[in-house]
């Protein structure tokens, strides 16, 4: 690809934005340095204080919720109540306080950096007064909304979460429940899915990497000689080259991420196998349909079967690759089922539910005529024609 006539004269001005560059990348570094601690300091105590203050609360709620929801069978709140709640319930404050120092740490450094090269943008005065000031008071003023939303967030959003999980009935009006001579069959295709599934999509990740790796510097290649993506502001091309120069560490992330993926993908395979058998009766009395889904265990091994063509699939698509995959795609799920017989019934059912409600109505409107006295018709009779007098 040749490069375009401006190419030169992108790359000499490019050459002198440098040192400015340069300049106000030391200038913002220094900006972070100094907010940073202060800006940690605030998200790390007032996100704290919010969750470890409302956590005896989040845990008395939640079990309450949890026991008197209407979607969930006793067994099922057992296990929950049990084996899931405590752990999720323990793991939060520790999540949310990590998160929280390793977030303040990250916005409080790269925000006062941002905000030093958005300073020398078109349109703003003073330029050099902004890319000392920008980033800074604006910077603490943000990190307290951070604070409110997490605030919002654990008050406000969790308790209207769990109202409406508590209030809602069953979806289909049944309760979900736990099945215990289905959790074999599930467990073991389980584990079956992330035998199988891990090593194989990891090596079909491992195959795609160079291909992932060649074309990403294919593409930012291009767009810098072309002026295009990542490239097209001059401000933005130290970056776009530290991309060029970072690409191999986000093929390696990337690939963590599908062996990450894959353990869930296969462990999926055990709620395939596991599924709940109900029956869906629409409210229309013109059509009704049976759903039902049963738990199988063939089912959960051609959902693992299924899910290295779906994985391939994907990545072909990402990758811009040839459509389609080299392994099958069996089927996992059933189909619905629809009774006709039921629909003839329904129908009626409903004609004769109107034919009794209109001649209710008919025996009805009858004797209440019937009710009246001779002169309250001849009562009301002359104040119709009284109205018809003043009207005209």
């Amino acid at each position: 690809m040749e490069p375009p006539e401006d190419f030169w004269s992108s790359l000499w001005s490019l050459l002198c934005f440098l040192p400015y560059f340069i300049c106000l990348f030391i200038l913002g570094n220094i900006k972070g340095i100094i907010f940073c601690p202060l800006i940690c300091l605030i998200t790390t105590i007032g996100n704290s204080a919010i969750i470890l203050g409302l956590w005896c609360i989040h845990t008395i709620w939640t079990y309450y919720c949890v026991l008197r929801c209407k979607q969930l069978g006793p067994m099922l709140k057992l296990v929950i109540c049990t084996f899931l709640l405590p752990v999720l319930l323990i793991l939060w404050p520790v999540i949310g306080i990590v998160g929280s120092i390793l977030g303040g740490i990250a916005y409080g450094f790269l925000s006062p950096l941002f905000a030093t090269f958005e300073a020398i943008d078109e349109g703003k005065k003073n330029k050099i007064f902004h890319c000392f000031v920008d980033g800074t008071w604006s910077s603490i003023l943000k990190s307290f909304d951070i604070v409110k939303d997490v605030r919002d967030a654990c008050f406000h959003t969790y308790f209207s979460v769990m109202d409406d999980l508590r209030q809602e009935g069953p979806p289909i009006g049944k309760y979900y429940e736990i099945r215990p001579q289905y959790l074999p069959g599930a467990i073991v295709a389980a584990i079956l899915g992330i035998i199988v599934d891990v090593p194989v999509i990891s090596f079909v990740a491992i195959c795609k990497v160079p291909y992932m790796l060649f074309k990403g510097w294919n593409r930012l290649f291009r767009d810098l000689i072309g002026r295009e993506g990542p490239f097209l502001e001059t401000i933005c091309m130290p970056f776009a080259g530290l991309a060029i120069l970072l690409w191999p560490l986000a093929v390696i992330v990337a690939f963590l991420a599908s062996v990450i993926a894959s353990i869930f993908l296969g462990a999926r395979a055990g709620l395939i196998a596991y599924q709940h058998r109900y029956k869906h009766i629409p409210t229309m009395l013109t059509h009704r349909e049976i759903t039902m889904q049963e738990s199988s265990f063939l089912f959960g091994l051609r959902y693992i079967v299924a899910t290295l063509s779906l994985y391939d699939e994907y990545s072909n698509d990402v990758l811009d690759m040839p459509e389609g995959s080299c392994f099958p795609r069996p089927k996992y799920r059933r189909k619905k089922i629809e009774i006709s017989q039921t629909t003839s019934h329904s129908n009626s059912i409903s004609r004769t539910t109107t034919l009794t409600k209109t001649i209710a109505r008919t025996i009805s409107l009858t004797n209440n005529i019937a009710e009246l006295k001779p002169f309250e018709i001849a009562h009301i009779s002359t104040i119709t024609v009284k109205l018809r007098v003043v009207i005209f």
